[in-house]
């Protein structure tokens, strides 16, 4: 999204020769500079000889082998085995037990506990159900619903059931930017995942505009022998790059990406 600036320019060397013998350190005398239009000439010719060749190279001229070396893997390219095909109330399972696999899990959850369905407490007990240990799912489960509860969903604007007044796209959705695995050991995965999500609620009456912001979730999960599975979750602000120069979208936009722009899973 960076664009780069080309600058370019000439140097030019100035000489300082006497006027006379008896004035050694006289005014100095500016090198004469090569005429604008011989320069243009030359760049005309030049281009028009490398048109020729261009024209004149047939589709059998035969070329020389490049020497380029292949492209080497890089930070930003995808990585990683073919996506699992399980799903555990909606959610995706059966990660490996490497650092891979924990990566996926946790980006897949972070995923599942930033959506919308979080706020309709029969959705998010499945997700917390699916996702959780079965040592602390009791405990997450009651954190979830006071994290949830009807007095948040009034002050957002939603009903008992997490759904927005007539007329409005309640908004909530993750996108996973990367993930990392800061410990791997005994069974158990300490991983993070960075992310921007969007949060708030479409409509000319709205008091909550859909706005984005980044953060970072934070799990720790457990190897029950067959997948992943969260025994704790955390969430701070950041890292957070300098906002960019795109004009802001109508709400009428907004929901109706929303609607037309299905969300992702990121098994992989």
């Amino acid at each position: 999204m960076s664009n780069d600036d080309q600058y370019g320019g000439t140097g030019q060397t100035r000489t300082r020769l006497p006027d006379s013998p008896a004035d050694p350190y006289g005014p100095a005398r500016r090198t004469p500079r090569a005429s604008r239009s011989l320069i243009t000439v030359v760049g005309v010719v030049v281009l028009l000889i490398a048109a020729i060749a261009f024209a004149n190279q047939g589709p059998d001229t035969p070329r020389p082998p490049s020497t380029d070396k292949s492209p080497t893997t890089t930070s930003t390219t995808p990585t990683g085995t073919d996506p699992v095909t399980g799903k555990n109330g909606g959610v995706p399972s059966g990660f490996a037990q490497d650092q891979q696999g924990a990566q996926s899990a946790a980006t897949n959850y972070a995923v599942a506990l930033g959506s919308d369905g979080m706020f309709n407490p029969a959705r998010r007990h499945a997700i917390v159900d699916a996702i959780s240990d079965e040592s602390t799912r009791t405990k997450l489960q009651t954190g979830f619903d006071a994290d949830y509860s009807a007095g948040l969903l009034s002050q957002i604007g939603l009903t008992k059931d997490g759904l927005a007044p007539t007329g409005s796209t309640f908004v909530n959705r993750t996108v996973p930017v990367g993930a990392k695995v800061k410990n791997l050991a005994g069974g158990t995965a300490s991983v993070e995942v960075w992310c921007i999500g969007m949060f708030g609620l479409t409509g000319d009456k709205s008091t909550r505009p859909v706005t984005s912001g980044w953060f970072t979730i934070s799990m720790t999960l457990k190897w029950n022998g067959s997948d992943w599975k969260v025994v704790e979750t955390s969430q701070k602000d950041g890292p957070t790059p300098v906002t960019g120069d795109n004009p802001v979208s109508t709400s009428d936009e907004i929901g109706s990406a929303v609607t037309e722009f299905g969300g992702f899973t990121y098994a992989r």
